[in-house]
């Protein structure tokens, strides 16, 4: 409270940053000149030259899909949604990039930072990186729209991974911690995404009349989707 952010701060040495005597510092990008005298700087020749690449995961976005937390607040059982990202994106940036300089960072109040610190990563410019922005994005559409992620034919290797990783994760975190078949306004978001309204009622009829478990109920859906895609017979 009342606290000062100070930007465009530069100190010569270390008795003047002692002066200052901050209570925190956030370390900015390397600029082209010093950014305490940016103002006596033309603007189109003080630029960034070097920065991380940082990705901002927030909790926030996954607050469709969690049902123990919304907003800023983050416990146990919605902790595992930060633990997938990590590793998705650890191997897109990594195996995809041949990035090998990551920080992973609790960001201090509502998910993670990724710093990528390699050089070519730093040197980036604004186009390449909203162009690995891009290639990383798979979720697409606001509140309105129901269904975010469209899959179809074979996946690129990234995204099999990342359904892999999905995939291990998803019963103990979704089935249990979740428990997004326990009712029925949480049934009704799965069940919206499943495209046979003959599933949807289906699977309405058989949880409207009985108590179960998200894995029970998974296991119907399963098998009901199954029959209809000929995968059991």
């Amino acid at each position: 409270e009342n606290d000062k952010y100070l930007m465009y701060t530069s100190p010569s040495n270390v008795k003047e940053l002692q002066q200052k005597n901050p209570c925190k510092i956030d370390i900015g990008a390397v600029f082209s000149h010093r950014p305490k005298d940016h103002k006596a700087i033309q603007a189109s020749a003080f630029r960034a030259e070097e920065k991380e690449l940082v990705f901002d995961i927030d909790m926030t976005d996954y607050d469709d899909v969690r049902n123990c937390c919304s907003g800023a607040a983050i416990c146990l059982k919605c902790w595992p949604l930060m633990t997938i990202a990590i590793h998705i994106l650890h191997r897109a940036l990594t195996v995809d990039f041949g990035y090998k300089h990551l920080l992973f960072v609790y960001s201090g109040r509502r998910g993670v930072h990724c710093w990528v610190c390699d050089e070519s990563a730093r040197q980036l410019t604004a186009s390449g990186r909203s162009a690995i922005a891009e290639y990383l994005t798979v979720v697409k559409g606001g509140e309105s729209q129901t269904k975010k992620v469209q899959l179809r034919g074979s996946l690129h290797s990234s995204l099999r991974h990342a359904a892999s990783v999905v995939g291990r994760f998803f019963p103990a975190l979704a089935l249990d911690n979740q428990d997004i078949l326990g009712t029925p306004e949480q049934f009704e978001k799965v069940l919206s995404l499943v495209p046979s309204e003959e599933v949807r009622q289906l699977m309405r009829d058989k949880w409207g009349h009985k108590k179960a478990s998200s894995r029970d109920r998974w296991a119907d859906l399963l098998q009901a989707v199954g029959h209809l895609f000929g995968w059991v017979t």
